[in-house]
């Protein structure tokens, strides 16, 4: 992770602070000292550190203004990340969860701020190919264990429901596309339809990150190893499968489009293809198969929602990047891309 430029919080620091000394007594001593982390598109996300102490955290919150009911949910990500503690998932140990407003003015939770390198571009620059290779290979199996975690022992029974996630996923999508749209892609219509008529209506089911990226996964500072998976908010129960389709987006996208290796030199990167990646993740989670055409064209086309809706929320001024508006720019571009690969031709 990165702190961004020095941009003032939303919120009072003070009243946060005084929130901290009692919460975390011993642990909140000296200067708070607050930085907005960079490059997220949803929950605005700070360091707060008092240097005094040696107390290195990390605040998550809900973006303020008015937002859809099921949207930014910090509740559920802070409740996920407490039951994976201790699990073959890392994930930063969390410290609390406060649902009121008064101290932010939203709901908020609380973690451990951790040491390690985060790479929003997935053709990682300046990292050595033999070690490109590895964390690739690294993404695969973390997500691996993700799927094999026992989320029932986990008391996560009622984290989501059980089997036809597709068919609620195509219909809580395609409902956002028709309420928040800020443009017109026929492609993304098109997509819809298609969709609903080639539905994948295995039983699996399993926790999905709903998110799973290489930007969402933090690395060891000296090694190719996940040493945390980031951003939960849009956890659930689901489909394996769909995790896994989400994750190959890279391979389906050019650089300028959200940062993917399409036209880049990936042997020369040592970055493994689609199908050598595809294949350490079903060994790891004894797949036998991987995700079809279904589940890509539904990965590009709920891509292409998303950052249409990242352009719907900078309308309404509340989007976390200052870089909204472009990167809901890119929607069609995806929308085309789920085109391409309904029609066999990627």
């Amino acid at each position: 992770m990165s702190a961004g430029p020095a941009s003032p919080p939303e919120f009072d620091p003070a009243r946060l602070d005084a929130f901290l000394r009692s919460a975390l007594p011993g642990r909140a001593a000296g200067r708070l000292v607050l930085e907005r982390i960079s490059g997220g598109q949803s929950n605005p996300t700070f360091f707060a550190s008092y240097p005094d102490a040696g107390t290195r955290l990390v605040l998550r919150k809900k973006p303020p203004g008015p937002l859809l009911p099921s949207a930014h949910a910090v509740e559920r990500e802070y409740r996920i990340l407490k039951a994976l503690a201790g699990s073959a998932v890392p994930v930063p140990p969390v410290l609390l969860l406060h649902e009121q407003d008064d101290v932010v003015g939203t709901p908020f939770y609380l973690m451990e701020r951790l040491d390690g390198r985060v790479f929003h571009d997935t053709a990682l620059p300046g990292i050595a190919p033999e070690e490109r290779r590895a964390m690739y290979f690294s993404m695969a199996e973390t997500l691996a264990a993700l799927h094999g975690f026992d989320w029932q022992g986990a008391g996560l029974s009622d984290f989501g429901k059980p089997g036809n996630y597709y068919a609620r996923q195509l219909a809580r999508w395609g409902r956002q596309w028709r309420e928040t749209k800020t443009q017109d892609i026929p492609a993304i219509d098109r997509a819809i339809d298609w969709l609903g008529a080639h539905l994948d209506e295995t039983p699996e089911t399993t926790i999905v990150h709903g998110d799973f990226r290489l930007g969402n996964l933090m690395f060891a500072p000296d090694g190719p190893r996940v040493v945390a998976v980031l951003d939960w908010e849009l956890s659930t129960l689901g489909h394996p499968l769909s995790d896994v389709a989400f994750s190959c987006l890279p391979w389906h996208s050019s650089p300028e489009m959200y940062a993917g290796i399409v036209g880049l030199d990936r042997e020369a990167l040592g970055i493994p293809a689609q199908a050598e990646y595809l294949e350490r993740y079903c060994a790891a989670a004894g797949r036998t198969q991987g995700p079809g055409r279904f589940h890509l064209a539904f990965s590009l086309f709920r891509f292409a929602v998303i950052l249409d809706g990242i352009a719907a929320r900078a309308k309404t001024g509340n989007a976390a990047a200052e870089n909204a508006v472009a990167v809901g720019a890119m929607a069609e571009s995806f929308a085309l891309r789920a085109q391409t690969v309904i029609e066999g031709a990627a």
